[in-house]
């Protein structure tokens, strides 16, 4: 459906203005949205140029919209994830390692999309190329948020950073990141393997 990216544009404005209405920390959302308006645009103006599949648009909308619920409440105090961290009797909000994982989970497939629209690489070195991109995007967004954590006031860098007291919270966000992509790549794998039987 040529229209798909429209909808799912629509829907997610409507999600975002919903969640944009008085956030737990105006500056924190303010700063965890300026991704969400970097890539927005950049969709927006190259989807006839250079169009991913429904597949990958779903995707980018699916990891969107946890990322600005956690955008409203700040990764570390998602309400829902609260309350399922208290019942499994765990010490820490474990939303912001959820979204790390389905960064990569969800994102990695549309990089691999775009990766074909754009190079002559193909085979298992797309696999590598798609891998090292997606790793290093984890590791540039924890560099990200040590730096604002740094120049911004210390109660928004806090949040920003969602750390939670944990001193190696960088190391474990990066493996969640870690995990997603190469499940997603498995999943690829196996389900194209299948399709070519």
């Amino acid at each position: 459906m040529r229209d798909y990216p429209k909808y799912l544009f629509s829907i997610f404005s409507l999600i975002w203005f919903v969640l944009a209405i008085n956030p737990s920390y105006r500056f924190d959302w303010f700063l965890e949205n300026i991704l969400v308006f970097v890539f927005g645009i950049l969709l927006v103006k190259t989807h006839r140029k250079y169009p991913l599949s429904n597949k990958s648009y779903t995707l980018i909308f699916l990891f969107s919209v946890f990322h600005i619920i956690g955008a409203h409440y700040t990764y570390s105090e998602v309400p829902f994830s609260s309350k399922l961290s208290e019942m499994m009797g765990l010490e820490r909000n474990y939303y912001d390692r959820f979204i790390h994982f389905i960064f990569g989970l969800f994102i990695t497939l549309p990089m691999r999309n775009l990766l074909e629209l754009l190079s002559k690489i193909s085979g298992w070195w797309l696999y590598i190329l798609t891998t090292a991109i997606m790793i290093s995007f984890g590791e540039m967004y924890e560099l990200l948020e040590w730096f604002t954590a740094m120049i911004v006031s210390p109660e928004a860098g806090m949040a920003f950073l969602g750390a939670q007291g944990d001193l190696f919270d960088a190391q474990k966000d990066i493996f969640c990141n870690l995990s997603g992509i190469f499940i997603a790549l498995l999943v690829y794998f196996v389900t194209k393997k299948k399709s070519s039987l």
